[in-house]
Protein backbone atom coordinates (compact mmCIF):
# COMPACT_ATOMS: atom_id res chain seq x y z
CA UNK A 1 0.00 0.00 0.00
CA UNK A 2 0.93 3.43 -0.85
CA UNK A 3 2.85 5.39 1.57
CA UNK A 4 1.39 9.05 1.16
CA UNK A 5 -0.69 10.82 -2.15
CA UNK A 6 2.40 11.92 -3.30
CA UNK A 7 3.34 8.39 -4.78
CA UNK A 8 0.15 7.87 -5.95
CA UNK A 9 0.80 10.61 -8.66
CA UNK A 10 -1.44 13.31 -6.72
CA UNK A 11 -0.65 17.27 -7.58
CA UNK A 12 0.81 19.23 -4.60
CA UNK A 13 -2.40 21.42 -4.20
CA UNK A 14 -4.58 18.66 -3.88
CA UNK A 15 -2.40 16.76 -1.39
CA UNK A 16 -2.41 20.13 0.54
CA UNK A 17 -6.45 20.29 0.72
CA UNK A 18 -6.13 16.42 1.62
CA UNK A 19 -3.70 17.26 4.20
CA UNK A 20 -5.79 20.31 5.60
CA UNK A 21 -8.64 17.37 6.13
CA UNK A 22 -6.28 15.06 7.93
CA UNK A 23 -6.35 12.47 4.72
CA UNK A 24 -2.95 11.62 5.23
CA UNK A 25 -2.60 7.82 4.44
CA UNK A 26 -4.70 6.21 1.45
CA UNK A 27 -7.28 3.93 2.27
CA UNK A 28 -6.56 0.41 0.33
CA UNK A 29 -9.07 1.70 -2.54
CA UNK A 30 -7.80 5.03 -2.80
CA UNK A 31 -4.27 3.21 -2.90
CA UNK A 32 -5.75 0.68 -5.83
CA UNK A 33 -7.60 3.23 -8.06
CA UNK A 34 -6.00 6.78 -7.43
CA UNK A 35 -3.17 5.43 -9.85
CA UNK A 36 -4.61 4.28 -12.32
CA UNK A 37 -7.24 6.76 -12.81
CA UNK A 38 -4.85 9.60 -13.00
CA UNK A 39 -2.61 7.92 -15.45
CA UNK A 40 -4.92 5.34 -17.79
CA UNK A 41 -8.37 6.89 -16.72
CA UNK A 42 -10.70 4.56 -18.89
CA UNK A 43 -12.96 2.27 -17.76
CA UNK A 44 -12.99 1.37 -14.15
CA UNK A 45 -15.15 -1.46 -11.86
CA UNK A 46 -14.70 -0.76 -8.25
CA UNK A 47 -16.21 -2.85 -5.39
CA UNK A 48 -16.11 -0.51 -2.35
CA UNK A 49 -18.87 0.04 0.46
CA UNK A 50 -19.40 3.13 1.84
CA UNK A 51 -16.53 4.77 4.26
CA UNK A 52 -14.00 3.24 2.53
CA UNK A 53 -12.58 6.70 1.11
CA UNK A 54 -13.97 6.35 -2.42
CA UNK A 55 -15.00 9.35 -2.61
CA UNK A 56 -10.88 10.82 -2.69
CA UNK A 57 -10.55 7.38 -4.97
CA UNK A 58 -12.49 8.98 -7.70
CA UNK A 59 -12.58 12.40 -6.55
CA UNK A 60 -8.97 13.42 -6.47
CA UNK A 61 -8.35 11.82 -10.04
CA UNK A 62 -11.20 13.44 -11.42
CA UNK A 63 -9.88 17.30 -10.46
CA UNK A 64 -7.21 16.49 -12.26
CA UNK A 65 -8.50 15.51 -15.62
CA UNK A 66 -10.50 18.64 -15.76
CA UNK A 67 -9.97 21.81 -17.15
CA UNK A 68 -11.64 24.87 -15.07
CA UNK A 69 -10.64 26.91 -18.63
CA UNK A 70 -13.17 25.07 -20.44
CA UNK A 71 -16.77 26.08 -20.01
CA UNK A 72 -18.28 22.69 -20.03
CA UNK A 73 -19.40 20.25 -17.74
CA UNK A 74 -16.64 17.34 -18.17
CA UNK A 75 -17.12 15.14 -14.88
CA UNK A 76 -20.34 13.86 -13.91
CA UNK A 77 -20.87 11.94 -11.06
CA UNK A 78 -24.27 10.27 -9.94
CA UNK A 79 -25.16 9.37 -6.69
CA UNK A 80 -28.54 7.73 -5.45
CA UNK A 81 -29.40 10.05 -2.69
CA UNK A 82 -29.22 13.53 -2.11
CA UNK A 83 -27.66 13.54 0.93
CA UNK A 84 -24.98 11.60 -0.57
CA UNK A 85 -24.81 13.83 -3.62
CA UNK A 86 -24.49 16.65 -1.31
CA UNK A 87 -21.63 14.91 0.48
CA UNK A 88 -19.64 14.41 -2.43
CA UNK A 89 -20.15 18.11 -3.54
CA UNK A 90 -19.19 19.23 -0.38
CA UNK A 91 -16.20 16.84 0.04
CA UNK A 92 -14.97 17.77 -3.58
CA UNK A 93 -14.80 21.13 -2.64
CA UNK A 94 -12.85 21.09 0.69
CA UNK A 95 -10.18 19.10 -2.00
CA UNK A 96 -9.71 22.07 -3.70
CA UNK A 97 -9.10 24.71 -1.19
CA UNK A 98 -5.39 25.07 -2.35
CA UNK A 99 -6.53 24.87 -6.29
CA UNK A 100 -5.48 28.18 -8.34
CA UNK A 101 -7.83 28.26 -10.92
CA UNK A 102 -10.17 27.39 -8.41
CA UNK A 103 -12.43 24.21 -9.93
CA UNK A 104 -15.97 24.45 -9.10
CA UNK A 105 -18.49 21.67 -8.71
CA UNK A 106 -21.99 22.06 -8.60
CA UNK A 107 -24.74 19.67 -6.94
CA UNK A 108 -27.83 19.02 -8.60
CA UNK A 109 -30.24 17.11 -6.52
CA UNK A 110 -34.35 17.02 -5.96
CA UNK A 111 -35.50 19.13 -2.92
CA UNK A 112 -33.84 22.38 -4.20
CA UNK A 113 -35.23 25.08 -6.60
CA UNK A 114 -34.76 23.52 -10.24
CA UNK A 115 -34.20 27.48 -11.35
CA UNK A 116 -31.37 28.23 -9.02
CA UNK A 117 -29.77 25.43 -9.68
CA UNK A 118 -30.35 25.95 -14.05
CA UNK A 119 -28.92 29.29 -12.96
CA UNK A 120 -25.87 27.88 -11.58
CA UNK A 121 -25.03 25.95 -14.21
CA UNK A 122 -24.84 28.36 -16.72
CA UNK A 123 -21.69 29.78 -15.39
CA UNK A 124 -18.39 27.51 -16.01
CA UNK A 125 -18.83 24.60 -14.45
CA UNK A 126 -16.25 21.37 -14.97
CA UNK A 127 -18.26 19.04 -12.27
CA UNK A 128 -21.45 17.92 -11.86
CA UNK A 129 -22.38 16.09 -9.11
CA UNK A 130 -26.46 15.01 -9.74
CA UNK A 131 -28.83 11.99 -8.47
CA UNK A 132 -30.69 10.45 -11.39
CA UNK A 133 -34.18 12.03 -10.92
CA UNK A 134 -32.99 15.64 -10.74
CA UNK A 135 -30.45 15.47 -13.84
CA UNK A 136 -33.88 14.41 -15.78
CA UNK A 137 -35.11 17.14 -15.23
CA UNK A 138 -32.58 19.12 -16.33
CA UNK A 139 -32.50 17.41 -19.19
CA UNK A 140 -35.32 18.35 -20.38
CA UNK A 141 -34.62 22.04 -19.08
CA UNK A 142 -31.88 21.62 -22.20
CA UNK A 143 -28.83 21.15 -20.19
CA UNK A 144 -26.27 19.62 -22.26
CA UNK A 145 -23.47 16.61 -21.63
CA UNK A 146 -21.82 16.73 -24.72
CA UNK A 147 -18.46 18.23 -22.78
CA UNK A 148 -18.56 14.93 -20.60
CA UNK A 149 -15.74 13.31 -20.47
CA UNK A 150 -15.80 11.53 -17.37
CA UNK A 151 -19.14 9.13 -15.74
CA UNK A 152 -18.61 8.45 -12.10
CA UNK A 153 -21.42 6.11 -10.58
CA UNK A 154 -21.30 6.11 -6.84
CA UNK A 155 -23.34 3.17 -5.35
CA UNK A 156 -24.46 1.83 -8.32
CA UNK A 157 -26.25 -1.35 -6.64
CA UNK A 158 -28.08 1.36 -4.71
CA UNK A 159 -29.87 3.34 -7.88
CA UNK A 160 -30.43 -0.02 -9.09
CA UNK A 161 -32.51 -1.10 -6.27
CA UNK A 162 -33.98 2.38 -5.82
CA UNK A 163 -35.29 1.53 -9.76
CA UNK A 164 -33.13 4.35 -11.36
CA UNK A 165 -32.40 1.67 -14.43
CA UNK A 166 -33.97 3.82 -17.24
CA UNK A 167 -32.52 7.12 -15.83
CA UNK A 168 -29.28 5.27 -15.91
CA UNK A 169 -29.16 4.30 -19.45
CA UNK A 170 -30.74 7.53 -20.65
CA UNK A 171 -27.68 9.29 -18.79
CA UNK A 172 -25.16 7.23 -21.19
CA UNK A 173 -26.86 8.18 -24.01
CA UNK A 174 -26.63 11.93 -22.78
CA UNK A 175 -22.65 11.60 -22.42
CA UNK A 176 -21.74 10.57 -26.02
CA UNK A 177 -18.45 11.81 -25.96
CA UNK A 178 -17.42 10.48 -22.60
CA UNK A 179 -14.17 8.54 -22.46
CA UNK A 180 -14.58 6.48 -19.39
CA UNK A 181 -17.49 5.20 -17.14
CA UNK A 182 -15.91 4.38 -13.39
CA UNK A 183 -18.10 2.55 -11.43
CA UNK A 184 -18.56 2.00 -7.88
CA UNK A 185 -20.28 -0.32 -5.94
CA UNK A 186 -20.83 -2.06 -2.87
CA UNK A 187 -21.92 -5.33 -4.27
CA UNK A 188 -22.27 -7.10 -7.73
CA UNK A 189 -26.15 -8.20 -8.09
CA UNK A 190 -27.41 -9.16 -11.68
CA UNK A 191 -28.46 -5.77 -12.68
CA UNK A 192 -25.47 -3.95 -11.82
CA UNK A 193 -23.51 -6.62 -14.09
CA UNK A 194 -25.69 -5.96 -16.66
CA UNK A 195 -25.27 -2.24 -16.71
CA UNK A 196 -22.10 -3.03 -16.98
CA UNK A 197 -22.35 -5.38 -20.00
CA UNK A 198 -24.74 -3.10 -21.45
CA UNK A 199 -22.80 0.16 -21.31
CA UNK A 200 -18.95 -0.01 -20.31
CA UNK A 201 -15.76 -1.62 -21.81
CA UNK A 202 -15.38 -5.70 -21.59
CA UNK A 203 -11.44 -5.17 -20.15
CA UNK A 204 -12.38 -2.38 -18.00
CA UNK A 205 -10.00 -2.65 -14.78
CA UNK A 206 -11.52 -4.23 -12.05
CA UNK A 207 -10.53 -3.28 -8.46
CA UNK A 208 -11.78 -5.07 -5.04
CA UNK A 209 -10.92 -4.12 -1.91
CA UNK A 210 -11.35 -7.12 0.92
CA UNK A 211 -13.98 -6.70 3.22
CA UNK A 212 -11.28 -7.32 5.88
CA UNK A 213 -9.17 -4.62 4.45
CA UNK A 214 -12.24 -2.00 4.93
CA UNK A 215 -12.86 -1.81 8.56
CA UNK A 216 -12.34 1.47 10.12
CA UNK A 217 -9.54 0.00 12.92
CA UNK A 218 -10.46 2.95 15.03
CA UNK A 219 -13.87 1.69 16.04
CA UNK A 220 -14.78 -0.43 18.95
CA UNK A 221 -17.30 -3.20 17.98
CA UNK A 222 -19.55 -4.72 20.93
CA UNK A 223 -22.60 -6.72 20.86
CA UNK A 224 -25.14 -7.20 24.02
CA UNK A 225 -27.53 -10.27 24.37
CA UNK A 226 -31.05 -9.46 25.25
CA UNK A 227 -34.81 -10.52 24.55
CA UNK A 228 -36.66 -8.64 21.55
CA UNK A 229 -38.77 -7.21 24.16
CA UNK A 230 -35.86 -6.21 26.96
CA UNK A 231 -34.08 -3.94 23.57
CA UNK A 232 -35.97 -1.20 24.42
CA UNK A 233 -35.36 -0.55 28.33
CA UNK A 234 -31.29 -1.03 26.95
CA UNK A 235 -30.99 1.20 24.44
CA UNK A 236 -32.77 3.94 27.09
CA UNK A 237 -30.62 3.08 29.83
CA UNK A 238 -27.70 2.79 27.16
CA UNK A 239 -28.28 6.19 26.24
CA UNK A 240 -29.11 8.04 29.64
CA UNK A 241 -25.26 6.86 30.61
CA UNK A 242 -23.80 8.60 27.55
CA UNK A 243 -23.64 11.77 28.90
CA UNK A 244 -23.61 14.99 25.88
CA UNK A 245 -21.82 12.25 23.37
CA UNK A 246 -23.92 11.73 20.27
CA UNK A 247 -24.77 8.92 18.35
CA UNK A 248 -27.12 7.04 15.83
CA UNK A 249 -29.57 4.44 16.06
CA UNK A 250 -30.41 2.06 13.04
CA UNK A 251 -33.50 0.27 12.70
CA UNK A 252 -34.02 -2.21 10.25
CA UNK A 253 -37.97 -0.95 8.77
CA UNK A 254 -40.02 2.35 8.80
CA UNK A 255 -41.88 1.75 11.44
CA UNK A 256 -39.41 0.37 13.85
CA UNK A 257 -37.96 3.69 13.22
CA UNK A 258 -40.89 5.33 13.95
CA UNK A 259 -41.86 3.38 16.62
CA UNK A 260 -38.30 3.42 18.66
CA UNK A 261 -38.13 7.06 18.14
CA UNK A 262 -41.95 7.39 20.55
CA UNK A 263 -40.14 4.85 22.81
CA UNK A 264 -37.68 7.54 23.24
CA UNK A 265 -39.03 10.34 23.24
CA UNK A 266 -41.47 8.99 26.06
CA UNK A 267 -37.95 8.55 28.04
CA UNK A 268 -37.17 12.26 27.71
CA UNK A 269 -34.35 11.62 25.19
CA UNK A 270 -33.51 14.41 22.45
CA UNK A 271 -34.17 12.14 19.48
CA UNK A 272 -34.90 12.73 15.56
CA UNK A 273 -36.30 10.10 13.24
CA UNK A 274 -35.22 9.93 9.60
CA UNK A 275 -36.86 7.25 7.39
CA UNK A 276 -38.24 7.13 4.03
CA UNK A 277 -41.69 8.33 4.42
CA UNK A 278 -40.19 11.50 5.37
CA UNK A 279 -41.03 14.31 2.58
CA UNK A 280 -37.42 15.62 1.15
CA UNK A 281 -38.63 18.94 3.38
CA UNK A 282 -39.16 16.99 6.53
CA UNK A 283 -36.06 15.03 6.38
CA UNK A 284 -33.69 18.09 6.03
CA UNK A 285 -35.27 19.29 9.05
CA UNK A 286 -33.88 16.29 11.02
CA UNK A 287 -31.18 16.54 9.87
CA UNK A 288 -30.28 19.92 10.03
CA UNK A 289 -31.57 19.61 14.21
CA UNK A 290 -29.07 16.67 14.41
CA UNK A 291 -26.17 18.48 12.83
CA UNK A 292 -26.83 21.84 14.91
CA UNK A 293 -27.02 19.75 17.88
CA UNK A 294 -30.33 20.64 19.06
CA UNK A 295 -30.62 16.62 18.83
CA UNK A 296 -28.56 14.19 20.61
CA UNK A 297 -29.71 10.97 18.93
CA UNK A 298 -30.90 9.92 15.81
CA UNK A 299 -32.74 7.10 14.39
CA UNK A 300 -32.26 5.64 10.84
CA UNK A 301 -33.36 2.93 8.51
CA UNK A 302 -30.22 1.73 6.26
CA UNK A 303 -31.79 3.29 3.36
CA UNK A 304 -32.47 6.06 4.98
CA UNK A 305 -29.12 6.67 6.33
CA UNK A 306 -27.11 6.80 3.18
CA UNK A 307 -25.53 9.53 2.91
CA UNK A 308 -25.54 11.06 6.45
CA UNK A 309 -22.24 12.34 7.09
CA UNK A 310 -21.81 13.80 10.95
CA UNK A 311 -19.02 14.68 12.44
CA UNK A 312 -18.13 13.95 16.17
CA UNK A 313 -20.18 10.85 16.24
CA UNK A 314 -19.13 9.08 19.40
CA UNK A 315 -21.21 5.47 18.84
CA UNK A 316 -23.82 3.19 16.58
CA UNK A 317 -26.16 1.18 17.94
CA UNK A 318 -27.62 -1.59 15.69
CA UNK A 319 -30.78 -2.42 17.04
CA UNK A 320 -30.75 -5.47 15.06
CA UNK A 321 -28.10 -7.06 12.69
CA UNK A 322 -28.23 -5.84 9.43
CA UNK A 323 -30.00 -8.60 6.32
CA UNK A 324 -26.44 -8.16 4.52
CA UNK A 325 -22.83 -7.58 6.00
CA UNK A 326 -22.17 -4.75 3.84
CA UNK A 327 -24.60 -2.88 5.47
CA UNK A 328 -22.84 -3.68 9.00
CA UNK A 329 -19.88 -1.89 7.67
CA UNK A 330 -22.11 0.59 6.35
CA UNK A 331 -23.58 1.34 9.85
CA UNK A 332 -20.49 1.16 11.67
CA UNK A 333 -19.06 3.57 9.42
CA UNK A 334 -20.86 6.59 10.49
CA UNK A 335 -18.56 6.80 13.29
CA UNK A 336 -15.15 6.77 14.18
CA UNK A 337 -14.56 9.27 11.09
CA UNK A 338 -11.76 11.25 10.59
CA UNK A 339 -9.07 9.91 12.93
CA UNK A 340 -11.61 9.84 15.70
CA UNK A 341 -12.39 6.30 17.76
CA UNK A 342 -16.12 5.60 18.25
CA UNK A 343 -18.18 2.13 19.53
CA UNK A 344 -20.23 0.24 17.29
CA UNK A 345 -22.45 -1.98 19.32
CA UNK A 346 -25.26 -4.18 17.96
CA UNK A 347 -27.84 -5.62 19.82
CA UNK A 348 -28.51 -9.66 18.95
CA UNK A 349 -31.45 -11.92 20.33
CA UNK A 350 -29.80 -14.94 22.06
CA UNK A 351 -29.83 -17.04 19.22
CA UNK A 352 -28.33 -15.32 16.70
CA UNK A 353 -24.82 -15.76 18.51
CA UNK A 354 -23.37 -17.43 15.49
CA UNK A 355 -23.68 -14.22 13.54
CA UNK A 356 -21.72 -12.35 15.46
CA UNK A 357 -19.04 -15.27 15.00
CA UNK A 358 -19.58 -14.66 11.46
CA UNK A 359 -18.83 -11.37 10.83
CA UNK A 360 -15.95 -11.49 12.80
CA UNK A 361 -14.61 -14.19 10.74
CA UNK A 362 -15.91 -12.44 7.22
CA UNK A 363 -14.35 -9.23 8.27
CA UNK A 364 -11.32 -9.90 10.36
CA UNK A 365 -13.44 -8.16 13.74
CA UNK A 366 -13.18 -8.71 17.46
CA UNK A 367 -16.12 -8.61 19.02
CA UNK A 368 -16.56 -7.72 23.01
CA UNK A 369 -19.71 -9.05 24.85
CA UNK A 370 -21.58 -5.78 26.42
CA UNK A 371 -23.19 -7.03 29.79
Amino acid sequence: MAENFKSLGVRADLIQGLDGLGIQTPTPVQSAAIPFLINEGSDLIAQAQTGTGKTAAFGVPLLMKVDPAVDKIQGLIIAPTRELAKQIGKELFRFTKFCDPKIFVEVAAGGDKIEEQIQRLSRPTPILVATPGRLMDLLKAGLQLDGVRYLVLDEADEMLSMGFQQELSAIFKATPNRQATWLFSATFQKRVQGLIADHMSGNAHRVQVEPKQIVNRNIDHQFAICAREEKDAFIINYLKAQGSARGLIFCRTRAGAIRMGEELEKAGLSVGVIQGDLSQRDRDKVMRAFKKERVQFLIATDVAARGIDVEGLSFVIQHQLPDAIQYYTHRSGRTARAGKTGVSLTLIEPSERGQITKLEQSLGLNFSLVE
